[in-house]
């Protein structure tokens, strides 16, 4: 379970700025949500936003799990000519870990993607990337064949399955589901996602493309060094109860976008033998720069298309918010670049969690702010007697997954509770925000009901896969205010 990551992510972030730290303590954060560590924030195509992990609730399927990674935070639909790509040139990666020893490379699922200039765009060089709807301009209603004429630039891409170095193509040649550009251009877009919906034969299925934003947070006002929209922050049990209105918070991710990589298998392509128990990472890579040297040492040719050398780590993400919120940031980098299983080296973010502190000083309500050893637990083991300590989302596949109708924002805090809820996994409807926020600042913070007053996506997510709502369009995108 790691709750408290995901709380910490968010008021660490916004507060720890604010707060006056002891000298030499590590320092809190001052990053925002999506864009949470200083590099990374320069590179938004290997930005992970949000990684999800769930046994699917897709009728017929509840033997099947499912992993989505969403990547470039803050896709404003409208901004053309030049929409949103994969980058070719990072590798993106599910990494899994099933024999419960902390590190994630027992089977990993790579993502890789290339790009081309064809169709209309190339035959008249056009400044559009994607066009049509106009008098001789079909609109774009295939992503391959009669009907995408108009769809210039295009990018296709390779599933591969690594088990302890035998590598299996999956998938091969399959097209990403472009931006939503607007009407005129698309006037199909559901029809034309869903044929970039791919079977790729047992029992696997994947997809690539753009989506809808799903993480809801009232962004703004956490960063604001806590300046929630309600004073004291709670909301009352009837508020609570309803996962379908926001009482008092503004979604502040509402009419943005993400590129989303979503594949779904059955649950014996990933665990070992008889074994329930999965922890698992996203995470996204580049190549190091090979530097070619003359005899007398000076550089001869640096290979700015990085197409060859070691991959290199630039970013990871399990448990939502821990980068941002828990992790300080003189660290935010190295831990980026380091692997799940040395996370001891940030264990005291997690024992003394500055956003508990940051929590009592702004609201005046007692938190939990030393020797947080059940957020250790909680959120770095499979169970509390394990001695290594490894950041990973765990999922318990004997869990059954919960109908989409029925599923609870509050998961395990949630009355009835909902098993299938994030620290179990994590759903896309799954609040971890305040979630993480109660158990973070402790019995106070829970009994209250603190919240950032946001229950609901903007966006209504999907019973099937991809699971995640269809993108906004660049024509007629609206973004919610205070």
């Amino acid at each position: 379970m790691r709750l408290p990551r995901a709380f910490g992510a968010l008021g660490v972030v916004a507060l720890a700025a604010a707060l006056a730290i002891p000298p030499g303590a590590p320092q809190a954060t001052d990053a925002a949500s999506h864009r949470e560590a200083p590099l990374i924030s320069l590179d938004p195509a290997a930005d992970i936003t949000d990684f999800f992990m769930f046994r699917s609730y897709e009728a017929g399927n509840p033997d099947k799990v499912v992993l989505v990674m969403n990547v470039i935070p803050g896709e404003e639909p409208s901004s053309g000519p030049n929409y949103f790509l994969f980058d070719p040139n990072v590798r993106y990666a599910f990494n899994i870990d099933n024999d419960m020893d902390g590190v994630a490379d027992d089977v990993a699922v790579e993502v890789q993607f290339s790009t081309e200039i064809r169709g209309i765009v190339d035959q008249f060089n056009l400044f559009l990337g994607y066009v049509g709807g106009a008098d001789g301009l079909p609109p774009i209603t295939a992503l391959d064949g009669p009907g995408s004429e108009g769809l210039g630039l295009r990018q296709h891409y390779t599933v591969t399955m690594v088990r302890k170095g035998e590598r299996k193509v999956l998938g091969s040649g399959l097209i990403a589901v472009p931006s939503r550009v607007g009407p005129r251009t698309m006037p199909s877009y559901d029809a034309l996602a869903a044929q970039g919906i791919y079977d790729l034969g047992g029992g696997v299925r994947v997809f690539a493309g753009q989506r809808e934003d799903p993480f809801y947070i009232d962004l703004g006002a956490i960063f604001d060094t806590l300046n929630l929209r309600r004073t004291p922050p709670v909301e009352t049990a009837a508020e609570d109860a309803n996962d379908n209105v926001n009482p008092f918070g503004t979604d502040m991710l509402s009419g943005f976008n993400v590129n989303t990589i979503a594949i779904e298998l059955p649950s014996t392509m990933l665990t070992k033998d008889a074994g329930t128990k999965l922890g698992a990472y996203a995470s996204t890579s580049r190549r190091k720069e090979r530097v070619l040297r003359e005899p007398r040492g000076e550089p001869k040719d640096v290979d700015l298309q990085r197409t060859s050398g070691p991959w290199i780590q630039v970013q990871r993400l399990a448990n939502p918010l821990i980068n941002e919120a828990v992790i300080g940031t003189e660290d935010k980098d190295e831990w980026n670049a380091r692997d799940p299983e040395q996370e001891s080296r940030f264990l005291d973010y997690y024992l003394t969690p500055r956003l508990a502190l940051a929590m009592q000083l702004v609201f005046g309500v007692p938190a939990a702010t030393s020797n947080r050893t059940d957020l250790r637990d909680l959120l770095l083991k499979y169970q509390a007697g394990d001695e290594r300590l490894s950041e990973l989302l765990r999922i318990d596949l004997s869990v059954p997954p919960t109908p989409f109708a029925a599923q609870r924002r509050m998961g395990p805090l949630a009355g009835p509770a909902d098993p299938a809820a994030w620290p179990n996994g994590r759903r896309p409807k799954d609040d971890v925000t305040d979630i993480a926020i109660r158990v973070v600042g402790g019995p106070n913070y829970i009994a209250a009901r603190a919240s950032d007053g946001v229950n609901a996506n903007d966006a209504t997510l999907s019973d099937h896969f991809p699971f995640l709502a269809s993108p906004h369009d660049g024509r007629n995108r609206n973004h919610a205010n205070p």
